[in-house]
């Protein structure tokens, strides 16, 4: 035999435990290490029957009858096994079907059997069988181990082995045999014959139907009725009787009811009835049920993380981050409340909170970092701490003993915000009832505070580079409206809620001559510092190009040079406006930019002219101009894409909705016969642009782009305020003015002013003769100053020269300009206009 010292001491032990068995036990004893020394399935001991015809079987281990009814009988001249083993004097090992070389009765598949015969001194009489797998023959170490049991239990079993050989024996011993080794199963076995009365129960069955008394010879049905059964599971019958009706096993879990524990049930149909094994897997579903719940939590963690990583990595301000953690911090773990307090300087400030009182945020604002408090300890020593009610927070911090109440407040973790190994602050997550949080809670808080601290640096930079952003931006707009006789106006910016690049939106209000004013606003197409830049760049342009006094369509024509030159990567649009006051007409012209809304009271708002050319810096010249008479408290609306336009809503459709919002101007003060003092028509104006505001950019809505909006309320110069004269071509032209000048100045009541009046359309109208051409004019125009204008056909541009002492002329427009406040040419139609403006006395 091959058995190394290991084996043969155990088996040393094995025999001297077994020594005093005899017959059936023995065979219990000899099968049960012999399966266990093998590693075996089960194992079946046969014993030759009287006449020497079959190998009868004495005793069976761990195989359910089903197996070992196969094996009832072996006809010793057979292939199988045992009849080998019997017949040649040695071990046999044969392989189970679907194996190669596989023989003699059903095995289970993937298995073999060993079989070791059992010899005494005058034949063999018998075998000793093991059920092993996988299929593959067994080491020498276990078949040597097999064979010294095998010989060891021979001679103590020589005496029943030669009663059974002499006919003395029971016929029924190898039926006990089995049934003694079913009865000390470790799993429930019991069987019914095809009338359903219970013929056989092993020591556990009795636990789930009851002592084999009361059991046995009995129906089933009746065990069930005894043991409300059907009541409490009334659907295993069924399955009893579906097993038994299909012909083949049947397996489920079923919680038994009286002893509230779970089986695994394993129904096997025979010919005369059924057997059913019972295994108890009541551990091993709380074993597996506390691993689901594990994972269960594990996975729970995951998804609060998960969904706490992908919330932070949307939000972009401290307001986001907050609310981010409030939505998936707080409710997993009950907390009411989280403030995220940030260390700046010597100082504890609070970034943001949610469920606390703004008074107690107030009052904790600011706190110094030198101070004895739970946050300065954990932004000291970089570890969390955990408080678990009000009488420990007070015990460690009895200075603080008001703020808990204060804060509504019973319990707190209070978490380190550690960025790159370095300490920003604490976030600390509050609770209104005392609480004590495990060991597995404190870790998730831990790790949930390093995403809390990453988002809450990104986020707390993100504000500083947003409010700089935002102030450059406003830097670059008009601080202030002028204000105007012409016009009264009111503007709206509104940056962008999604990004933190400013956007290229401006507006503008421009002062011109002729009681005129220029109306623009305009768009850089993208994002960005360099975008707002642009911006600025373009409207100090049109400011100088306006002071100019250029048309709109010449306008915008040197605006598109400038942009060309920036760059092919830099586009924007423009809407340059003017409103002329004396002939109550706007005139405009667009690149790239919607057209102007009109609202004229008692009439529809319209938008007028074409479709707009192409944006400056793709556009080729010339630029459309359109024209639309703008009578006395219509109102002029200027307004950039951002406001009309959304991923949600086309331009046309944007349009429609700002001619809704704007429908009910015409019926505001000042629309009718009462005209409102400038106070009340400003505050009107002001209100209009936030209910326009509200109306298409609702608070809560996200926009990918600026907005801006102007408006503008006409005033048209009344008739009697203007006045204007043809005049001779020749010298007399001047004499002609200076006694229009007179005679008009003397009906408006503004006599003070004719001298100098006088002197300055004299030097004009002379200047229009000397280098003009006719016709000329004269145009005189009360507003908020008095105007004096005169008009000619030539197109030269008047220049003041620096005369010398001894020259004759080249004074007249330096006296020009030293008598007036402000004076210019402006190109027309016809020629040009040379204008002077005086203040009113």
């Amino acid at each position: 035999m091959c058995m190394d010292e290991a084996i043969a001491s155990r088996l040393r032990v094995i025999t001297e435990a077994g020594d005093g068995l005899q017959g059936s036990d023995l065979l219990a004893f000899v099968l049960d290490h012999a399966v266990t020394e093998t590693g075996g399935l089960g194992g079946m001991a046969h014993l030759r029957g009287p006449g020497a015809r079959t190998l009868q079987l004495a005793a069976v281990h761990g195989l359910i009858r089903t197996v070992a009814g196969d094996w009832e009988a072996v006809e010793p001249a057979g292939t199988s096994a045992p009849a080998r083993a019997v017949a040649h004097r040695t071990p046999v090992w044969t392989p189970g079907p679907g194996v190669e070389g596989g023989t003699g009765p059903a095995l289970p598949a993937g298995s073999g059997l060993l079989a070791v015969p059992l010899i005494t001194p005058e034949k063999v009489t018998g075998a000793l069988s093991v059920l092993t797998a996988p299929a593959a023959p067994p080491t020498p170490e276990r078949r040597a181990a097999v064979e010294a049991l095998a010989a060891w239990a021979v001679p103590r079993l020589r005496d029943d082995l030669l009663d059974l050989d002499r006919g003395g024996a029971s016929p029924s011993m190898a039926d006990e045999q089995v049934s003694r080794a079913l009865w000390h199963m470790s799993d429930a076995f019991f069987a019914v014959d095809s009338e359903w009365r219970v013929t056989f129960v092993n020591g556990e069955a009795e636990r789930l139907l009851g002592s084999s008394r009361a059991t046995l010879g009995r129906t089933l049905w009746d065990a069930f009725r005894r043991l409300s059964i059907d009541d409490a599971e009334p659907g295993l019958r069924s399955r009893y009787r579906r097993a038994a009706e299909g012909g083949a096993p049947v397996g489920f879990e079923v919680r038994w009811p009286t002893n509230q524990r779970w089986y695994y049930m394993r129904l096997v149909p025979v010919p005369n009835g059924l057997t059913v094994y019972a295994a108890d897997i009541t551990e091993s579903r709380a074993r597996e049920a506390e691993r689901a719940a594990a994972e269960r939590a594990a996975a729970g963690r995951s998804a609060r993380i998960g969904e706490l990583t992908d919330a932070l990595a949307q939000a972009l301000t401290m307001r986001d981050v907050v609310n981010a953690i409030a939505d998936r911090v707080l409710p997993p773990f009950g907390a009411s409340g989280v403030v995220v307090q940030l260390i700046e300087g010597s100082a504890i400030r609070v970034a943001g909170a949610v469920g606390y009182p703004q008074p107690f945020l107030e009052s904790i604002d600011g706190t110094p970092i030198d101070e004895i408090s739970p946050v300065a300890e954990v932004y000291q020593t970089g570890a969390p701490a955990f408080i678990e009610s009000v009488e420990e927070y007070t015990a460690r911090y009895p200075r603080m003993v008001g703020r808990p109440a204060a804060a509504r407040k019973q319990a707190w973790a209070f978490l380190p915000l550690i960025v790159s190994g370095r300490n920003i602050g604490c976030s600390v997550v509050a609770f209104a009832e005392p609480r004590r949080l495990d060991a597995e809670e404190r870790a998730l808080l831990t790790a949930l505070s390093g995403l809390m601290g990453q988002a809450i640096e990104r986020a707390r930079l993100y504000d500083m580079e947003h409010t700089r952003a935002k102030e450059l931006q406003r830097g670059l707009l008009p601080r202030v409206l002028p204000s105007l006789s012409s016009v009264t106006t009111a503007a709206r910016y509104l940056p962008a809620s999604e990004g933190i690049d400013v956007g290229g939106d401006w507006y503008d209000v421009i002062p011109l001559s002729g009681a005129r004013v220029a109306l623009v606003i305009g768009d850089v197409m993208g994002h960005g510092l360099s975008e707002a830049a642009t911006m600025g760049r373009l409207r100090t342009a049109v400011h100088t190009l306006a002071d100019l006094e250029f048309p709109p369509a010449e306008l915008l024509i040197r605006l598109n040079d400038l942009v060309s030159d920036l760059g092919d990567d830099f586009y924007a649009t423009c809407l340059y406006a003017v409103y002329d006051p004396a002939a109550a007409t706007c005139v405009f012209a667009s690149a790239g930019h919607p057209p102007p809304a009109v609202v004229r009271p008692g009439h529809p708002v319209r938008f007028p002219g074409s479709a707009p050319d192409p944006p400056l810096g793709t556009a080729r010249p010339p630029f459309g101009t359109t024209e639309v008479s703008v009578e006395e408290g219509s109102l002029l609306v200027l307004y950039t894409d951002g406001l009309v336009e959304s991923a949600t809503r086309d331009i046309d459709r944007g349009m429609r909705h700002l001619a809704s919002a704007l429908a009910g101007a015409t019926r505001a003060p000042g629309s009718g016969d009462a005209r409102p003092d400038g106070r009340s028509e400003n505050a009107w104006l002001e209100r209009l642009c936030d209910d326009v505001l509200a109306e298409l950019l609702p608070e809560k809505q996200l926009t990918a782009d600026d907005a801006a909006l102007l408006i503008a309320r006409t005033h048209a110069l009344a008739s009697d305020h203007i006045a204007d004269w043809p005049l001779s071509e020749g010298p007399i032209a001047a004499g002609e003015a200076r006694d229009h000048v007179r005679d008009q100045l003397t009906r408006w009541e503004l006599a003070p002013l004719t001298p100098i009046s006088e002197l300055l359309v004299s030097e004009l109208v002379a200047n229009a003769v000397r280098h003009g051409r006719g016709p000329i004019g004269l145009r005189l125009l009360r507003g908020e100053v008095l105007i004096c204008e005169v008009t000619d056909g030539s197109l030269t541009t008047p220049r003041i020269r620096h005369a010398s002492e001894t020259d004759e002329g080249g004074r007249g427009l330096q006296l020009v300009s030293s008598l007036s406040q402000r004076w210019g040419t402006r190109y027309t139609s016809t020629g040009k206009c040379i204008w002077t403006e005086q203040p009113l006395p």
